[in-house]
């Protein structure tokens, strides 16, 4: 049963509307009465703690008892966190100029504290570049994040404004991608999002991998494209799913660059584990986060790690042909936890 205060907020916050779009989506895809469906989700909210976009895009009209019991919902998330990582310690993570201090070993790019720097540092370090990166320093998806072309700021003293008018934290080179990962979509940053958790005992292991990357114009590859990465072999293991996973939408191939997906081969993906299973020893009271590997072209590096992660990623029907989802695995490293 999901957490009850948390679950009443929750149906404080409903949106109908939006409800009722997810019921119409089962409905055409399914053949089941809306009324059936309704009550299957109001179920499916206090058995698993699942809201209409979970039962939506996992597919749980489709699902056994069984097979639901596997999956991380959106309130089975939130207790996740809750149970594996100390408040009083994420903070290393979501502050970005606190993230780079501590895991500084695992970042080639360079980079810059503005509240820490003088403004003919800054000068200097944008001196001789095409582009740099401006981020707020507790930023999430990309919020607050811009990718600035130099040549478009020809003045340093405007550019200079710009950052402390838009309380921007952080100056960052911008990551010189290996050309297999910049294949999949030229122009933006195309990272792998390893996911790790420490056991009861402190010990790190992996649980699952994706590669996300970038869509039409935009720079970065927050909810663009994602699909799961064999962490032995580095191979895509099936189509992308569309980053708005509401939508269902699967891609055998990049809509823009034509890349066939499936069984494209990534460059330095058992490196890019390796990193991360390291680093998730340096703050042991954080078991469980999502970390955003860039992959340049001497290897991996870190551009940020997330202490509160997408729960739909790997658990979506066309990255699950058996039909189970990853609580499992957080079961089987953290045994204290439940449902």
């Amino acid at each position: 049963m999901p957490d009850m205060k948390y679950f009443l907020k929750r149906v404080g916050n409903i949106s109908f509307d939006k409800m009722g779009g997810a019921i119409d989506f089962v409905h055409k895809k399914t053949g089941k009465s809306k009324a059936a469906i309704f009550a299957d989700m109001v179920y499916c909210t206090l058995k698993y703690g699942a809201g209409y976009y979970d039962y939506q895009i996992f597919g749980f009209a489709e699902l056994t008892a069984a097979q639901r019991e596997t999956f991380v919902t959106r309130l089975v998330s939130k207790k996740l966190n809750e149970f594996l990582n100390d408040d009083a310690y994420t903070h290393l993570f979501d502050n970005k100029d606190e993230f780079n201090k501590l895991f500084a070993r695992y970042i080639r790019r360079g980079w810059l504290v503005v509240g820490e720097s003088t403004k003919e540092q800054m000068r200097a370090f944008t001196q001789g570049k095409d582009e740099v990166f401006i981020k707020i320093l507790d930023g999430e998806c990309s919020h607050g994040c811009e990718r600035i072309h130099l040549k478009d700021w020809p003045d340093f003293d405007k550019l200079y404004d710009h950052i402390l008018a838009g309380n921007f934290g952080l100056l960052e080179d911008v990551v010189d991608q290996h050309p297999d990962v910049e294949r999949l979509h030229p122009g933006s940053v195309n990272c792998l999002r390893v996911i790790t958790l420490l056991d009861d005992d402190g010990e790190p292991h992996f649980l699952y991998a994706v590669q996300k990357m970038g869509m039409g114009d935009s720079f970065v590859d927050c909810n663009c494209l994602f699909a799961p990465v064999d962490p032995e072999t580095g191979k895509i293991k099936y189509p992308a799913h569309s980053g708005n996973t509401p939508l269902g939408l699967v891609y055998t191939e990049h809509p823009d660059t034509h890349v066939t997906l499936a069984g494209y081969q990534l460059p330095f993906v058992p490196e890019s584990v390796r990193m991360c299973l390291e680093a998730a020893k340096v703050v042991p009271q954080v078991r469980y986060v999502g970390w955003d590997v860039a992959i340049s072209r001497d290897g991996p590096e870190f551009i940020e790690g997330n202490t509160y992660c997408a729960h739909d990623f790997w658990q979506l029907p066309p990255h699950t042909p058996d039909k189970t989802g990853v609580l499992p695995l957080f079961q089987k490293y953290a045994k204290g936890f439940k449902r």
